[in-house]
């Protein structure tokens, strides 16, 4: 499919941020183009980055997979996996996107943009999917592999040295009062920040009617575990 000098111009701006040229511009120009806008365009022969995105999902989480395997040796199945997870998400691929300004050279349809689609998170997330696609198609797999490991390796170290990551503390909190009592904890959601694509909870767990402590974060499981962790160390002195 023919390109325009202006899209090209475009395509041409992101070679140059991340310092490689697509050989085939057009799996680029699909990578960046929203289901919204084939809708409403209709253009004729155009794709949305819909098949990249199942692809790259597939990609990053064998590249992934593959990265745990080799340097954490002493991890068991279950520990590996958690950590995946973690990476292999919305949120840390969203993440992803924003570092290399992925939304910049995204088509959208007039209505999506109207309802904020850009600054979706799962809207990030699916369009760094479809780039990694495009990248592993255009460049192959060794080269993504390295491409990734080099600029997104940052952000995953901070997410590994997230002890929320491994460790309950919901669990461990109630654990604790069951040692002494059989009170069930409680936790309440208190407050709700942000625009609707980017809420940030506030959760407050309680004993009984008396409150240990507030927590925050992206989702209400995050905070909850936030105000457990809180209380936790602030009742054992950890």
């Amino acid at each position: 499919m023919n390109l325009s000098k202006e899209r090209l111009e475009k395509i041409k701006k992101f070679e140059e941020s991340i310092g490689y040229t697509f050989k085939d511009k057009n799996l680029i120009d699909v990578a960046f183009t929203h289901s919204s806008y084939i809708n409403e365009t209709k253009e004729e022969n155009k794709l949305s980055n819909e098949r990249l995105e199942f692809l790259g999902d597939s990609v990053l989480d064998l590249i992934v997979s593959e990265e745990l395997y080799k340097n954490h040796k002493n991890y068991p199945e279950g520990k590996l996996t958690k950590i995946r997870s973690r990476i292999v998400c919305t949120s840390s691929f969203s993440k992803a996107s924003e570092k290399f300004n992925l939304s910049d050279y995204l088509l959208f349809g007039k209505g999506e943009i109207n309802h904020q689609g850009k600054n979706k998170k799962s809207v990030k997330a699916d369009t760094f999917e479809a780039f990694c696609a495009a990248l592993y198609l255009d460049a192959g797999y060794d080269y993504l592999k390295n491409f990734l490991l080099k600029n997104y390796l940052g952000t995953v170290k901070k997410l590994l040295n997230d002890d929320l990551l491994f460790i309950d503390y919901k669990t461990k909190l109630q654990e604790y009062f069951n040692k002494t009592s059989k009170i069930i904890l409680k936790y309440k959601l208190v407050k709700e920040e942000g625009p609707e694509h980017d809420k940030t909870f506030y959760m407050e767990v309680y004993a009984k009617n008396k409150k240990l402590s507030q927590g925050f974060g992206k989702n209400k499981k995050e905070a909850e575990q936030m105000a457990a962790k809180k209380a936790y160390k602030k009742l054992t002195n950890v």
